[in-house]
């Protein structure tokens, strides 16, 4: 299990799902969108899940995951959804978004990240910058592919906070 959780206006939420993620995600997301109304703070998240060679994203806000396939970039974003925001109901909700596939071996890699990277690096050019460090066979250096996404979208300007995760999917055959 990998995730990515970005908290705006407090931790409260960001702390609430990370400590939650064992249990039903979706029923524990949706409950926590209503557990105080009059809370201002909330999350977004991308989490993966992988089992028995199958890949389950799920993605509840403005972070997203995307997946090298061959070197072609596959990714989505929601932005109706959030947890927390409890003055935001009417306009958000917290059933996450989520995909499942299974692992082939032209998947290479996924990419996790808040959207302080996304504002500012598109799909395709995240992949394209990585690349070469996530598929060297013998050497993979995704803590060095993580940095160089974070540095690129800090140094076109991006002040929102930048949470990047590398996770090497040809581990995961089966």
């Amino acid at each position: 299990m990998f995730g990515i959780f970005d908290g705006h206006g407090g931790a409260r939420a960001a702390e609430f799902a990370s400590k939650n993620l064992g249990e039903n995600i979706s029923a524990e997301l949706s409950s926590s969108s209503r557990s105080d109304e009059n809370a201002h703070g909330g999350a977004c998240c991308v989490t993966a899940l992988i089992q028995d060679g199958n890949l389950v994203v799920s993605n509840a806000g403005d972070c997203r995951a995307v997946m090298s396939r061959g070197g072609v970039a596959e990714g989505s974003l929601a932005v109706t959804r959030g947890i927390g925001d409890g003055h935001l109901k009417e306009f958000v909700i917290a059933e996450p978004e989520t995909k499942v596939l299974r692992i082939e071996p032209d998947c290479e890699f996924l990419i996790l990240a808040s959207d302080g990277l996304w504002d500012k690096v598109s799909n395709q050019e995240a992949v394209d910058l990585i690349r070469h460090l996530c598929t060297d066979a013998e050497k993979p250096k995704p803590a060095l592919a993580c940095n160089q996404l974070a540095e690129l979208a800090v140094r076109r300007g991006s002040m929102d906070d930048i949470s990047v995760m590398i996770v090497q999917l040809a581990r995961f055959l089966h």
